[in-house]
């Protein structure tokens, strides 16, 4: 082999350092371009990440309420009158005004309220809540179940919605109560809170849902609303003593629906009697469990007198359904009418018997209701 010259070794030494750099600058220039490559994948994955992220929060549905109250006060009327109470030693003076709530229940003016809101009252004014003023041209009253009918000369209002049963409403449910607290400038005030209990038999001769809604004087009347927007019940009354809170009551829809068609078909609420006076059970009383039968205290009916029903006999069933307490018996008789005949499960001089029963028409607050059975007067 022919040797290099100087020139040659140096030319091939050059071109040598030539291609190691070109090499070292690609290598570079691809590690750079993975590197890249590798942060804008990165970046990518941590977008992706926040657009998982904030996809999978928890949406916090908006509170139903407002809409609610928004939509039920056009159907909530404020009433308000002088006070004709002879025990009121005050009632002659114009500033002393007692009023209540009341509930639009058809667009031509018939409204449903609390019996004891409306009587005793002379010169009364029912506002709407758009601001208009009316007087009351009929009244229809029903003192036992401390519900009442007022129409108003107007057109196009807008009536509630009415819950066809309030059984389905469940204990924790949450209520809305509108009304006209302490005064009457607090028309339209809504006050929100839990159902406590059902079917509660307390001062009334029908059941009552009670709940935690505050309730205060002028609420009564007004309506208790579920978060389908329905009235449940309309405010009747309170538990009001020291070291007693949020215990509010009132009359189920159902027994509202009752009342009301009765007044409109006969101007008055036919209720059945069964022609006797009866005494409940202790444990009825206090509200215990109970299967204790109920006891005849007086006969007063001549129907029953004919039954051969006797004081001091005790009765067990009506139709074959217990009773144990005046309070069932009313409920019961939601579905009966005066005329109708009943059998009767009792025990006579100690023997378990059957009696047929002609109901009478109830009279007033007659013996199938308690006694102090009317709300108290907000």
């Amino acid at each position: 082999m022919k040797p290099m010259g100087k020139k040659r070794v140096i030319l091939l030494v050059c071109s040598l350092m030539l291609l190691s750099g070109a090499a070292e600058a690609g290598a570079q220039s691809a590690v750079k371009s993975q590197s890249a490559a590798k942060t804008k994948t990165t970046a990518s994955v941590a977008v992706k990440s926040q657009k998982n992220t904030a996809s999978t929060k928890v949406q916090i549905p908006a509170d139903p309420v407002p809409q609610i109250v928004k939509n039920v006060s056009p159907s909530v009327v404020g009433i308000i009158g002088r006070s004709t109470d002879p025990a009121d030693k005050t009632a002659a003076n114009r500033n002393n005004l007692a009023h209540g709530t009341g509930v639009i229940i058809s667009s031509n003016g018939w409204i449903v309220t609390n019996a004891h809101v409306v009587n005793g009252l002379q010169s009364t004014v029912v506002v709407t809540a758009d601001g208009k003023t009316y007087k009351i041209t009929d009244t229809y009253v029903d003192e036992i179940s401390d519900l009442a009918l007022i129409k108003i000369n107007a057109s196009n209002l807008q009536p509630a919605v009415f819950a066809k049963s309030a059984q389905n409403t469940q204990v924790g449910e949450k209520v809305v109560a509108i009304g006209t607290p302490i005064s009457f400038s607090f028309r339209n005030s809504a006050t929100v809170g839990v159902v406590s209990g059902m079917n509660r038999a307390i001062n009334a001769s029908y059941r009552l849902i009670q709940s935690d809604t505050a309730i205060n004087p002028g609420n009564s009347g007004g309506p208790l609303v579920n978060m389908k927007g329905e009235v449940v019940g309309i405010n009747s009354m309170k538990f009001a003593a020291i070291g007693v809170e949020n215990m509010g009551f009132s009359i189920p829809s159902e027994t509202v629906q009752y009342v009301i068609n009765q007044l409109f078909k006969y101007g008055e609420v036919r209720r059945p009697s069964l022609g006797f006076s009866m005494e409940e059970s202790w444990s009825a009383i206090v509200g215990l469990p109970t299967q204790d039968p109920l006891t005849i205290t007086k006969v007063v009916s001549d129907e029953a007198k004919k039954a051969g029903i006797r004081e001091g006999d005790v009765l067990y069933a009506i139709n074959g359904k217990s009773v144990t307490s005046v309070v069932d018996i009313n409920e019961m008789f939601k579905s009966y009418m005066p005329g109708q005949t009943v059998k009767l499960l009792m025990q006579s001089d100690g023997d378990i018997v059957t009696r047929k029963l002609v109901l009478t028409q109830a009279s007033g607050v007659d013996e199938n209701t308690l006694a102090d059975d009317a709300g108290e007067e907000f």
